[in-house]
């Protein structure tokens, strides 16, 4: 009977591990660089982390934040005070910046890693 519950309890953490590291993984769908467009039109990419870091390299300035996944979309909150969102629109992706509350610009994203 001991042995039993013990298999029991095991095999019910193993379940409980297994849907937790797939959450997580279907969570990060987003991790990868994107390539976007800046507020002048110019390309730049987006690096976001499995350890929810994120990084861009715009011409002359380093970025570097923190992203989370909300509502199907990737929120990155930069050290500038910037925000920057990635989202699916339709068949495709959206980056969308915002300066405060101030939306500021929007540009295709395309994930290329």
């Amino acid at each position: 009977m001991a042995t039993t519950k013990l298999m029991l309890g095991a095999v019910a953490v193993a379940a409980a591990l297994g849907l937790t590291a797939g959450a997580a993984l279907a969570a990060h769908h987003f991790t990868g660089t994107w390539k976007v467009k800046d507020t002048a039109g110019t390309d730049f990419e987006i690096v976001l982390a499995d350890d929810g870091t994120a990084s861009a390299s715009r011409e002359g300035e380093g970025l570097r934040g923190k992203w989370t996944e909300k509502d199907n979309t990737a929120v990155i909150t930069w050290d500038t005070g910037w925000t920057t969102k990635i989202a699916k629109d339709g068949n495709t992706y959206k980056k969308t910046a915002f300066e405060g509350d101030t939306k500021k610009n929007s540009s295709d994203a395309e994930k290329v890693k």
